[in-house]
């Protein structure tokens, strides 16, 4: 069982800046992507922000593109999303998305197990005008 949690919302004037963390826990991971969503009240679709897979690729939605910086710490099994220059559209609950693939002991060495999923429960984020 994974758990993956995020921290690190909060209330921010227009064109400031937050740090969401996204951390990972409960197995040890052969290899991840970290995937932010965000998902805007009320009923709005969740939409793609940011992602980055182990080997280093990175997305950004356009809307972000410029403002938000994502990044990983293998050594903490931990994500981050760098928000800059927040706007009031940018108000959603934000959601992480771990990718994972974990490591399964072997007697005859470690292998790498099927690529699962694992969502966290959310930090909210709003921007005031």
């Amino acid at each position: 069982q994974v758990d993956v949690v995020e921290s690190g919302g909060g209330s921010v004037q227009a064109g400031g800046s937050l740090r969401l963390s996204c951390a990972a826990s409960g197995d040890t991971f052969c290899a991840y992507d970290v995937t932010w969503y965000r998902q805007a009240p009320p009923g709005k679709e969740r939409e793609f922000v940011s992602g980055i897979k182990t080997d280093g690729t990175i997305t950004y939605a356009d809307s972000v593109k410029g403002r938000f910086s994502i990044s990983q710490n293998n050594a903490k099994n931990a994500g981050y999303l760098q928000m800059s220059s927040l706007k009031p559209e940018d108000t959603a609950m934000y959601y992480c998305k771990l990718d994972y693939s974990p490591t399964i002991q072997r007697v005859d060495g470690p292998i790498c197990g099927r690529w699962l999923e694992a969502w966290g429960q959310g930090t909210l984020v709003t921007v005031s005008s």
